[in-house]
Formats: structure tokens, sequence, C-alpha cells
């Protein structure tokens, strides 16, 4: 990687699905085939060479993203492994923002489910060409042609197979591939050596089918391979492959593929596909950033000729070598020793080492080239988002946004040593994690720890006690709500302090206004200089995003609010910035009494699969749990029922609804929106916080 391969042979790919899709399985087999690990690992054993997090074995899910790098045909193939659990959905967001081309995995039973729509929707954002890959066809009720389907009408995305299973669940032995007209059957257990095979006649007519419909569909982009087509000629396979690689990397279509990566069936064609179809570096759009001192506009090819610009996209703290700053290099190189800007910060940052990562492993390289994604030793003030540039070429590439946390738990240390140690631990932890957020209740003087679920809580909590060695009492795990206004209200106040000598005198007048759900938080300033100068509107800003830290009705954060600097005045030699930003404050507290306060609650979009003969507890469960049945669908013997359920409804859901369908029923969920909790509710939380009977 770092010695100079040639741009056009680097796939910088992410394998993304719903939870136990098989994404650590496949890219088990990926590194065995391709030579880089000598044995395959077992997500089910705790022997994932990618699930290398002592409480990922433990569970035996996907937790963080893995790097890893392995070569296939000449071709380099840098992979992140991402989770699947929607508690772990930021690590996704971050990797797809890095990414050059995705895998999309789904299970050959379950097809689409909520997480996967999740993650297809995160590569939508971002225009990340993907390939996607039906797995687990040897399972009972595996069913391709309706996987193909529903993520051709759910995901609304063109998908066309390039292959068809030889056999389908017990009978499952191999591929048809549909551009070569060949059938690959796995004879061996390891899935290392298949024979080649013509197909026979039913296969031949099944394929001619689906092959007929994918040449059609690349007619319709290329003039040449239509004209072919409508007289008949014969279209050769590299012509088929180019028109392919071309649609795939400008997200006209998606090719899908099937196999069994347990079983170790089809994982090969699958790496011919990532190497043919996927975007190499050169095959992308440049990057495109803005001068930070202008806000112009400006691009950056993928040549090592290019001045250098990277984009941290994760922070590890490794127990070995400190703080480990992921970076995907978009231009240039960067030097072990050399020093670069981190334009977001403004700062200068040293490159002590870069490492090349194979999950936890780490090889020391001297530079790493446009294209490359290495770690970083050194960089002390680079965070998740941030931009590494050349001093004299400054950029400011996109940053990455992340969702606020749903979940709070109190959390107290156990002695004076451990209150030193907790502060620390959690610094460090939420500089690796930016949903992770920790703040002190002033009421009561706990930590009070925020994430997306309380399976991230239960991860975050673990390591605090396990890997930092931190002795803590935790609470039970709580809603982290949101307050807003619904009308706009208007309020001013002076700050004026004379203590002997100089004095303190801030006015300001400003309105708040509400916003629509997601907006989050917005200053404008209208205000003239000859009211406020410039100097103090800084102060002013951060004095408005610090009073909506807790809201006036529970405590709890102001979100969705527009905050309008309208005017006020100021004093030669009394104003300064601590004096504009008390005033502020001051306003913004008087303006949300009068601007109608609510409480939001976050809703989950809640999937459940029951056999038929529950579905009736199941749903009078949920209407007791405030939930609102949104549809139903069937899916081989079960019933699909979707629903949305405020999130302080669902603790404790799991054993619920083990109870109510004897074990057979499972459900997942994700976070839908906010939305405002009904006045009854409302007064009970409210009265519940600050500990009053009602």
């Amino acid at each position: 990687m770092a010695d100079h391969v040639d741009l056009a042979a680097i796939r910088n790919i992410g394998i993304m699905a719903h939870i136990d899709a098989g994404k650590t399985t496949t890219t088990e087999r990926i590194l065995f085939y391709s030579g880089k690990v000598h044995k395959m690992g077992e997500v089910d054993k705790g022997t994932a060479t990618m699930d290398w997090m002592t409480q990922e074995q433990e569970r035996g899910i996907t937790i963080t993203s893995a790097a890893t790098t392995c070569t296939w045909k000449n071709c380099v193939i840098n992979i992140i492994d991402t989770p699947g659990h929607v508690d772990f959905t930021v690590e996704v967001e971050r990797s797809l923002r890095v990414l050059d081309g995705a895998i999309g995995i789904f299970c050959g039973v379950a097809g689409v489910q909520p997480q996967s729509e999740t993650v297809w929707r995160q590569a939508d954002r971002y225009n990340v060409p993907r390939i996607a890959y039906v797995n687990k066809m040897d399972r009972i009720g595996a069913d391709y042609p309706r996987v193909v389907n529903m993520i051709r009408q759910t995901l609304g995305s063109e998908v066309y197979p390039i292959n068809l299973p030889v056999g389908v669940e017990d009978s499952f032995s191999g591929v048809i591939d549909l551009i070569n007209l060949k059938a690959y059957i796995y004879e061996e257990e390891l899935g290392a050596g298949y024979i080649t095979r013509d197909l026979t006649d039913d296969e031949l007519e099944e394929a001619m089918e689906h092959r007929s419909i994918l040449l059609e569909k690349i007619a319709e982009d290329d003039d040449r391979i239509l004209e072919k087509y409508l007289e008949g000629q014969s279209i050769s396979v590299d012509e088929i492959n180019e028109a392919l690689r071309r649609l795939t990397i400008s997200n006209k279509i998606v090719p899908v593929l099937c196999g069994s990566s347990f079983k170790n069936k089809g994982v090969q064609m699958l790496l011919d596909a990532i190497v043919r179809f996927l975007p190499a570096p050169v095959d992308i759009p440049a990057v495109t950033g803005i001068e930070p001192a202008t806000g112009i506009k400006i691009q950056r090819e993928a040549d090592t000729r290019e001045a250098m610009c990277a984009l941290a996209f994760k922070v590890v703290v490794d127990p070995y070598v400190g703080k480990l700053t992921y970076f995907r290099v978009y231009s240039g190189k960067i030097k072990v020793g050399s020093s670069v800007l981190n334009s977001e910060k403004n700062k200068k940052e040293r490159i002590a080492r870069i490492l090349k990562m194979h999950a936890n492993h780490r090889e020391e390289i001297a530079e790493a080239n446009a294209g490359d994604i290495v770690a970083g030793v050194g960089l002390k003030d680079t965070v998740t988002g941030d931009t590494l540039c050349d001093e004299k070429n400054p950029i400011l590439l996109e940053t990455i946004k992340f969702p606020d946390p749903v979940v709070d738990v109190a959390i107290e240390p156990k002695t004076k040593n451990d209150q030193d140690k907790i502060g620390e631990s959690l610094r460090r932890l939420a500089e690796e994690d930016p949903t992770f957020r920790t703040r002190v209740n002033e009421d009561t003087g706990q930590t009070i720890i925020s994430g997306m679920g309380e399976l991230h809580l239960e991860i975050i909590i673990d390591r605090l006690l396990k890997e930092f060695k931190v002795n803590a009492n935790v609470g039970n795990p709580q809603v982290s709500y949101k307050e807003t206004i619904k009308k706009k209200h208007r309020a001013e106040a002076v700050f004026e302090k004379q203590a002997g000598g100089r004095g303190q005198y801030a006015h300001v007048i400003i309105q708040l206004s509400p916003l629509e759900e997601g907006e989050g938080k917005r200053f404008i300033n209208k205000s003239k200089t000859d009211e406020i100068p410039a100097e103090f509107i800084g102060a002013i800003e951060a004095g408005s995003l610090e009073a909506m830290q807790g809201g006036i009705m529970a405590g709890y954060p102001v979100d969705d609010v527009e905050v309008t600097l309208i005017g006020g005045s100021f004093h030669e030699v009394d104003s300064t910035e601590q004096s504009f930003k008390i005033a502020t404050s001051m306003a913004v507290r008087e303006a949300l009494q009068g601007a109608e306060v609510v409480l939001l609650e976050p809703i989950m979009d809640v999937e459940i699969v029951c056999p038929e003969e529950y579905v009736g507890e199941v749903i009078s469960d949920l209407n007791a749990r405030r939930g609102r049945v949104l549809g139903f669908e069937d899916s081989k013997g079960s019933k699909i029922v979707k629903a949305l359920v405020p999130l302080a409804e669902t603790f404790g859901y799991a054993t619920s609804l083990r109870s109510a369908s004897q074990g057979r029923a499972s459900f997942s969920m994700q976070i839908k929106n906010f939305a405002e909790v009904p006045a009854s509710k409302s007064k009970e939380i409210i009265a519940k916080r600050y500990g009053l009977s009602m």
C-alpha cells in the first residue's frame, strides 16, 4: 500500500448490513481466500479477526468498525467491517464518509431488515457505489428472487443479479455466473477449490432469461452495445464487465451476487466483483472542500502530486500506542515526522508514526499516499471529522454529522481515587465516540453519560470498569428527553455590575423562534455594529448555546430553536465578552418563559417478527406502551408488525416479547424522530425529574 501502488489498483470498501446478516463472517472468508490469514475465525467462537474487542467476542457482535487490507488479483482492497446494531450506526456513518464503494449484505431468509435499510440510506446520502451480496443461501427458507425483489422495492435501487444459486437451502452447492454462463460448484469443505462446468439445459434457460434483462439495462446506457443487442450480435464478456463497472460506479445499478459465507461458497466471486465493479480512488469525483480563509470552494484530485489532504474519521485509544487517529488520504502524500495542519482547529499536528491496520494488529509504514486508509500516532488535537492538510495549501473538507444521544445513565465513582480516574476515562471514551456524551447534573452532582441505546451504554460501562479499571455505581437507563418551543418570543436583558474600578455592562435584545424537528440550534445576528460591536457577537452566540444546555421545564437540553440577536447596547469601557455572555444567557432564559416550552421524546421505529398466533398479544402490548401500529407484512409463516413506540416504553421490551410469544418472536428498533410528549405524561416526567410526588 505504501509502496506506491497504482491508484487504479486500490479498492476502499465497506461491508454493511443488519445485525447477524454475516458481515464479519464474510470478511473473515475474504481474508482467508486472499491469503491474509491462514485460518478462518468464527464469530460464534469469538475467534473472528475483525471482532477483536473483548466485548465483541463475548457478545458475538461487531461493535467498532475494524480496518484491514488484503490483495486479490493484483488489487489492494482496504476493507472496513462495520457494525450492524443500530446503537453503533455512527461507525457506519463515519466509514461510508471515507469509502469509495460498499458491499451491502442481506440474509437470504430475512432479506431487507430495518438496519440494512438504514445503512443503505446512509450509502445513498454519500452517493457510495455498491454491490449487494445475498448471504445464507444454505439456510431453510432462503429465497434469492424474493430478496432481490425486496431490495428493488424497499430500497428503491436498480438491482440486477449477476449470478444465480445452484440449488437452494440444503442443496445449495454453488453459483451460476450470468456473464460467463458457467457454473462454479464447491465440493470441498473449505471452499478454496471449486469446479467450473457448463450449464445444464434448465440452468441455461433461466440464466439466459436473467442475462437478457441485464443486457437490456446495459444497452440503455451504451449505444455500441445497444446496436449489437438489436442486431443480435454477441456481446463480449469484456464489454459487459466494462459497462457494468461504469453503471455501478455512476450508481445507476447495483449488481447482486449470492453465496453462503459460513459454508465457504461464493466468496471468491464476491472478491472478483469488488475488483471488477467497485471504484478505485481515481474513478470517483475529486474531493471538494473550502479554502478556510476565503470560503471559496476548491477540489483535490486523487493524485500523489496534488497538495496533501486527508479526513480523520475515527479515533481509538490503543493500550499500546496511545491515541490512534484513522484517516483517509484523498490527495498528495503524508510522511512520518512531517507536520500537517488541522484546518478545522487551525493547529499544527506532527505525524510521529503511520500504521497500516489489520484489525488490532499494526504494521509501521514510512508514508501514506492518496487513496490510502491508515492510522496516525501523535495527533493531539484531531478528532473525528477534522481535516488534515498541507500547511501551505489549506483546505477544509465537509465534516461528519452525528445524531444526538437518546439514553442517559447516571454513574457515581465509589472512591476519591475513582473520582479522579473517571473524568479522564470518560474524556478518552468521548474522544473515540462522537455519539457518546457526558455532563454533570448540577442538582445531584452525578455524572450523566448519554448514548444511542441501552447496548451502547452497556458497552461503554463495561469498558470503563474492565479496560479503565474504574469502580463505580451505575444507575438504570433513562430517556434523554429534549425541550423545544412552540411560538416566537422576544426578550431583553441588561447585565450591569459595579464593584469599584472597571465595571461590567451588556445589554441584548433577542428573539427565540421554533424550527422544524431535527434542525437543531441556529444563531442569527441582525444587530447593527453601532449597537453591539462585532467582537462581542461570538460571545453572544456562545452564551445563547450555553443557556440552551438545560431548559426551564425539566432541565433537559433545548433544541430546534433559532436565536436572533435583534439589538442591544454596550459601554466603551465596561463591556466585555463575559458580560455579553451572561446577558445573553439571562435573555434566553427569560424568552423561554414566554415561548411555550414543551418536552420532546425519542420515538422508535420498531419491527417485530412473530408467529401469526401471537400477533394479537403483541399488538395489545404495543398499545399499552403508547405504541402506534403502522401495518403488517407476511414473511414465511410469520407476520412482521411495524410500529412506532416511544423509547421510554421500550426498556425491558425484549423480556415481555419473549413471554408474550413463548420465545418465538424477535424485534429490532431504531430511532425515527423526536415528538412532543403528551401533557399528562409530561407532568409525570417533570415530577419524577425533581423527585416530586404526583
